[in-house]
């Protein structure tokens, strides 16, 4: 016979007396027999609907690459010809940026610390007005394949324009690989199909479609995909709180459970979320993933004007309101779901991020098809994200490594389009790689963040810093860039190895799960002898805060302020550029009018205070002094 053994499990909980920890003993046999989930699972409706949304897309990028057979330059594979339809282009902007992490991360980030991140939303309005006033307009009307010219066009430096795309490239490379992990979790939990396959699954999809379809079929799948994002979640939290009661109900339990939480304005930049330290998030995000992203700018390139663009931007953020309000609010139906039996802390998931599938499969897995609908949705999110990743890395890697080497500059259109689809295909497969190798890292959200972070931070800051302050050369850039990086890397990998950042979750409650037996001892009577106990309280819950312990929030604002920083004191102290020496276009309009008229002033007054010092070369027997010859012509008239 098997011996039983006993598991524990510990709960925090926070009262009006101080702080008790409930200790939860069961049975493993009894356990395991009694919040065994298999019984939910994917039915034949829910696979035949998720085989479906598959097929469709594979379908798509079919038709595009035969309707475009024999016709087909790079120009068309890579930006769809400058002449893409608006529409389509609206809804792919949204979808291609709105991903599975968002659908799975958002939700389990409001479960677990409440309704402060969703002030996120307020920051990005600033940022699209930058995209709209400053970063469109140049990067529209320079006509370029990649952004990562611009940095040559603004520098005058090959070197920095390829630190600049190994920093891109590199960042595509983790944001694929967290793509394909995030929906391996959510067909993993409703499936006994392991997250490993699952991510070979969707990589293979996404790989084939990219390489022979191009952005065209990016764009046309991103439609599909984001109208089934969509209405699935939508379908998902509209008939969970039905079930609850209504949206009054949701509200009650979450407030009730201490998740509400929009205007706390605590200044100290070691909370987690505030209301400052999220709207600096939503201003991060909105620069980093939207105003200067490689795949965003190839979506904007595609339409035919300027104006389109532009107007693009303002849809984008209304639509973005609306999708991640929604996300947010599934994570409060979640919560008022289990808020008397958390599947977290009862063992029936593995992973937070599992929280939003196991809600579908565990409360709507009676209605054939929901299921399938859901992950369908994101594996939608999936899907647009890593097929825009995947189009705008080939496009990168060929544009600045490839093209400019003699063997490649002279190649034909047909053989410039192998060398094309051959670099999408190897980016899907290193995705499929990446994505295997994250799994280990921890929570999505906070994951991708932390490490976009680092490596984007300091990038954007370097294309603001061209953009907004003229003056800056190619030695404060390159200089602004090496300082912020190396910073910013120091931050993250000394956050991951010091356990910073990582603040305890707000109270989880397993009162309503009825395999446990419960049992609440006071921590200040009985904590110091109860071994099991013991361990919930590590060394670092006690030490002081130090830098690590800095809200990620701040983390990639922090980045791009280095960078514009050190690149514009770095280009005062040694020679600034001139007006004169800068390439049209490369410079906000206003800007560069300003830095004119500055430039002008102050080198007016150096020369004048110059001429006035200067020593006369000859005394006149008139006792009148003598300017020099170049001195004298300034006053002399016209």
């Amino acid at each position: 016979m098997l011996r039983k053994r006993a598991h524990y499990c510990i709960v925090l909980r926070r009262n009006i007396t101080g702080m008790s920890v409930t200790v939860i003993t069961m049975e493993a046999d009894e356990a395991a027999s009694r919040i065994d989930t298999t019984d939910i699972h994917f039915g034949v409706a829910d696979w035949t609907i998720f085989v479906i949304m598959l097929a469709a897309s594979v379908l798509i990028g079919v038709v595009s690459a035969v309707r475009d057979r024999g016709r087909s330059s790079t120009q068309e594979f890579l930006l769809g010809g400058r002449n893409m339809p608006p529409i389509a282009v609206a809804f792919s902007l949204l979808g291609g940026w709105v991903s599975a992490i968002s659908i799975l991360g958002n939700p389990t980030e409001i479960y677990f610390h409440g309704t402060q991140l969703s002030t996120t939303l307020l920051g990005f309005i600033p940022a699209v007005i930058v995209m709209h006033q400053i970063t469109i307009p140049i990067f529209y009307n320079l006509k370029m394949f990649s952004i990562a010219e611009y940095l040559e066009l603004r520098y005058g430096s090959a070197a920095l324009r390829k630190m600049g795309t190994t920093l891109i490239l590199m960042n595509f490379c983790v944001y694929m690989g967290m793509c394909l992990y995030a929906p391996a979790l959510a067909l993993a939990t409703v499936t006994n199909i392991s997250p490993v396959n699952s991510i070979v699954i969707v990589g293979v999809i996404v790989t084939f479609y990219i390489t022979i379809g191009g952005v065209k079929a990016v764009v046309y799948t991103d439609v599909m995909q984001t109208v089934l994002m969509f209405g699935g979640v939508l379908a998902v939290v509209m008939l969970c709180c039905m079930e609850l009661g209504g949206v009054e109900e949701v509200w009650a339990i979450a407030k009730q459970g201490g998740r509400l939480e929009f205007f706390n304005l605590d200044t100290d930049l070691h909370v987690r979320h505030t209301f400052w330290s999220t709207v600096c998030f939503g201003f991060f995000l909105g620069i980093n993933f939207v105003a200067i992203e490689q795949s965003v700018y190839q979506r904007l390139a595609s339409v035919r004007s300027l104006s389109i663009s532009r107007r693009l931007a303002w849809f984008f953020l209304a639509g973005l309101w609306c999708l991640w309000i929604m996300f947010f609010f599934s994570g409060l139906v979640a919560y008022a779901t289990y808020s008397t039996c958390d599947p977290f802390t009862s063992g029936k998931i593995k992973k937070p991020d599992q929280i939003i599938p196991f809600l579908v499969t565990d409360k709507l897995g009676h209605i054939p098809g929901l299921s399938g609908v859901f992950v369908a949705a994101v594996y939608g999110g999936v899907l647009s994200s890593l097929s825009s990743a995947a189009n705008s890395a080939a496009c990168v890697a060929w544009q600045d490594f490839l093209k400019p080497l003699p063997y490649f500059s002279g190649l034909k259109e047909s053989s410039a389009m192998h060398i094309i689809k051959a670099l999408s295909c190897f980016t899907g497969i290193l995705a499929i790689g990446v994505g295997i190798l994250v799994g280990n890292l921890g929570n999505i959200f906070h994951v991708i963040n932390s490490l976009n972070s680092a490596i984007a931070g300091p990038l954007k800051g370097l294309f603001l810093a061209g953009m907004l302050l003229p003056w800056v050369n190619t030695k404060g850039a390159v200089m602004g860039l090496l300082v912020s990086f190396c910073f910013s890397i120091w931050l993250v990998v000394g956050k991951f190895l010091n356990g910073g950042g990582s603040p305890p979750q707000l109270p989880l409650s397993v009162d309503g799960c009825p395999v446990f037996s419960n049992y609440t001892l006071d921590v200040f009577t009985t904590i110091a002898t109860t071994p099991v106990a013991s361990t919930i309280f590590p060394e670092h819950m006690e030490k002081e805060k130090s830098i690590y312990d800095i809200s990620y929030c701040y983390s990639g604002t922090i980045a791009f302020l280095i960078t514009m920083v050190f690149s514009a004191v770095v280009a005062l102290l040694t020679e600034p550029t001139r007006p004169e020496e800068l390439r049209e276009g490369v410079v906000n309009p206003t800007c560069e009018r300003l830095y004119r008229r500055l430039y002008n002033a102050y080198n007016l007054r150096t020369r004048t205070r110059v001429s006035c010092s200067q020593e006369p070369t000859e005394m006149p027997k008139d006792g009148f002094k003598m300017l020099p010859q170049s001195d004298t012509n300034l006053h002399s008239p016209q």
